[in-house]
């Protein structure tokens, strides 16, 4: 079983489509925890209505927060940390397991717009995908929108993420792209939960996966799965002018947990 844990607050249309992306391209057993943010859209009762585990928040927390939240009532082995704004490829999850067996990873992610193989094909993307939001950007934000931009961008959904599995099956590179976060139960008791101070979570799990590999050596850090490819709707949520979090001030920046010695040290493998 894998325990989906995904934080909201409003975004209906979006919200559609992702969990209709779920049920589409998902081939194994899951469950669906939503952490709704005091939404007035209605997207608690529609995730309700499709069958998801929702905690209902009434004010806007931030995501470390709501990861944690999801957490404690996870049955799970394995965590799958997603945004909202994202379009899960065919067949991710029996890709996950398949992925993080072969390479001996308790921490993956997907790879995406924000990063792939290289930073030449990174970059070719991102000015494919900055063509594609802004001619659609035009419109309101609607389902039909967004299936625009998506296809505008990929043309054939599947044969893209087929192609990109093809290349590049069970490979990976270290680092992390942070809409799409998987780790098992083991990962979390080596490395403990999300850290709640950090809103750049995924950026300080990748950096403490780091550290207790140099220290212990017994967990990989964090890689990312080149054949796993999630589409994410970059920004999508900063458009959408969320309420402030109401755990704010217990937030503190990344260069105030992690050093300068300790950025360089720690980060010096991977692609940023």
């Amino acid at each position: 079983m894998i325990s989906i844990i995904t934080a909201v607050h409003n975004q209906l249309a979006m919200n559609k489509l992702f969990a209709h992306s779920l049920s589409k391209y998902s081939t194994m057993p899951f469950e669906l925890i939503i952490i709704d943010n005091a939404s007035t859209d209605g997207s608690a009762d529609f995730f309700a209505s499709v069958g998801a585990k929702v905690i209902r928040n009434t004010q806007n927390f931030s995501y470390p927060y709501t990861q944690n939240q999801g957490i404690k009532i996870a049955t799970g082995n394995v965590f799958a940390f997603l945004n909202n704004d994202i379009i899960v490829c065919p067949n991710w999850d029996k890709l996950l397991l398949e992925t993080m067996q072969a390479n001996k990873l308790d921490i993956v992610t997907s790879c995406g717009i924000e990063q792939v193989e290289n930073k030449q094909a990174t970059i070719l993307l991102r000015r494919k995908w900055n063509y594609a939001k802004n001619f659609v950007n035009l419109f309101p934000t609607s389902q039909n929108s967004l299936r625009l931009m998506h296809k505008l961008m990929y043309g054939n959904w599947e044969k893209f993420c087929t192609s990109r599995d093809q290349k590049f099956h069970n490979q990976v590179k270290e680092g992390f792209v942070g809409h799409s976060v998987f780790c098992t139960r083991r990962a979390l008791d080596l490395i403990g939960p999300w850290d709640e101070k950090l809103q750049a979570a995924d950026f300080d799990i990748y950096m403490r996966s780091k550290k207790r590999n140099i220290a212990f050596g017994d967990i990989k850090p964090c890689h990312i799965a080149l054949n796993i490819y999630n589409h994410h709707y970059i920004r999508l949520t900063v458009r959408s002018k969320p309420i402030p979090f109401a755990d704010a001030a217990n937030i503190i920046k990344f260069e105030d947990k992690w050093s300068d010695t300790e950025r360089k040290a720690l980060l010096k493998d991977i692609e940023l």
